[in-house]
C-alpha cells in the first residue's frame, strides 16, 4: 500500500526527481513542492540567472562557480543517474530535505534549525526509516563511563571529542557534553577563544546509528534537539570559535562544525550526509549551517547524493576555510 501511495505521488508530481537539461527543455516555472528539480548544464557559458525553481545544479564545467556543482563531461550522466536512485529510494526524505533546504536562508539560523527539528522528527515515523532501521538492527553496547568531551581551560578554551573508539560518533551523552561545553565557553566571562577538535582517527563519523530512532515520544526528541543543540551555541560563539577537522567528518561532524566562525581541516579529511540514504534528514544543525557556507543548492547536492566531498573540493566550496598540516 505505502510503495502504490508513492507511485502515486510520484505520478502526481507531489514526489521524485526531475532533471532538466537547461537550453533544451523548457525550465520549471517555480519549485514543486515533493518534486527535487535538477538543472543539468552540458555546454557553453554557465547559466547564472533563472536558476531558482532549482535544488541542484549539475555542470560538465568541473570549475563550474557556485551554486553549481561541477564534474568532468564524461561522469555527469553517472552522476545524474545516481541522484535518480537516490531519490527513488529514498523519495520521501528526498522531498523533505528539498522543502526544508529551500526554505533555511529565508528565516534565521535558530528559526532553521527549528524547522529542521521538526522535519527530523516527523521522518523518524516515516517507512522509509523504519525499513532502514530494520535492515541495520540497533547493537547493545556495554556503557562507557569516560567523558565524551575534554576541556582544557588556558588562554584558550580546547574542546575535544573524546570517543576515539567509536570514530567520535555522536549518542545523546556526546551531544549533552558538547552543548554544555559549548555553553560554558559561551558565558565565560573572559570570553576567550574556543577550539573544537576530535580525538583518534576521525573527528567524528556521525550520529551515533544505534542510537537512531530510540526516542519513546518523537515531540520531546524534537524539544530536546532544540534546546541541546551544538550547531546552534557554535553559532552564537562567533568569531571566538574555530573548528579543526580531519579524517573522517560525516553527517553531525560537518553540520555542527559548519555553524563555526572558522573552520580548518587537516590533509585527507573528508565530508559527507548521510542521513537521506536512512530515510532521515541531516538533524544536527546541517540544513541551517553547510547552506549558509556552501548555498542551498550545493548542500542538497550533498544531502540527497550522500556523496563524499573531498577536501580540495570542501576548500573551493568554502565548506572548510583553510588547511592545518
Amino acid at each position: 500500500m505505502a510503495s502504490s501511495l508513492l507511485a502515486d505521488l510520484t505520478d502526481l508530481g507531489g514526489a521524485g526527481v526531475v532533471v532538466t537539461e537547461i537550453g533544451v527543455d523548457p525550465p520549471p516555472l517555480r519549485a514543486t513542492p515533493g518534486v527535487v528539480q535538477v538543472g543539468v548544464h552540458r555546454t557553453g557559458p554557465v547559466p547564472g540567472g533563472g536558476l531558482d525553481p532549482f535544488d541542484i545544479l549539475l555542470s560538465s564545467d568541473p570549475a563550474a562557480p557556485g551554486p553549481w556543482v561541477g564534474f568532468a563531461a564524461h561522469r555527469l550522466d553517472a552522476v545524474i543517474a545516481e541522484l535518480k536512485a537516490a531519490v527513488a529510494a529514498q523519495p520521501v526524505a528526498a522531498a523533505v530535505a528539498a522543502q526544508v533546504l529551500r526554505t533555511s536562508l529565508e528565516v534565521s539560523f535558530e528559526q532553521a534549525l527549528v524547522a529542521e527539528s521538526l522535519a527530523y522528527s516527523m521522518l523518524l515515523a516515516s517507512a522509509g526509516f523504519r525499513q532502514w532501521r530494520a535492515a541495520n538492527p540497533p547493537r547493545e553496547r556495554a556503557p562507557d563511563p569516560a567523558p565524551r568531551v575534554l576541556i582544557d581551560a588556558g588562554r584558550t578554551l580546547d574542546l575535544r571529542l573524546n570517543r576515539p573508539d567509536a570514530r567520535n560518533a555522536f549518542d545523546a551523552r556526546m551531544r549533552d557534553e558538547l552543548a554544555e561545553a559549548l555553553g560554558f565557553a559561551l558565558d565565560h566571562p573572559d570570553a576567550p577563544p574556543v577550539s573544537l577538535t576530535g580525538a583518534g582517527p576521525a573527528f567524528s563519523a556521525g550520529g551515533d546509528l544505534d542510537e537512531f530512532g530510540r526516542a519513546d515520544d518523537p515531540g520531546q526528541a524534537h524539544l530536546i534537539r532544540t534546546l541541546r543543540s551544538p550547531a546552534r551555541l557554535a553559532h552564537d560563539l562567533g568569531e571566538r570559535l574555530t573548528v579543526t577537522l580531519h579524517g573522517a567528518c560525516v553527517g553531525a561532524g560537518i553540520e555542527i562544525p559548519a555553524a563555526a566562525a572558522r573552520v580548518a581541516a587537516r590533509p585527507g579529511a573528508h565530508f559527507r550526509l548521510p542521513e537521506v540514504s536512512m530515510g532521515l534528514i541531516p538533524g544536527a544543525g546541517g540544513t541551517a549551517s553547510l547552506p549558509r557556507r556552501i548555498g542551498r543548492r550545493r548542500a542538497c547536492y550533498m544531502a540527497l547524493s550522500g556523496a563524499e566531498i573531498d577536501l580540495a573540493t570542501a576548500l573551493a566550496w568554502r565548506l572548510v576555510d583553510g588547511v592545518e598540516v
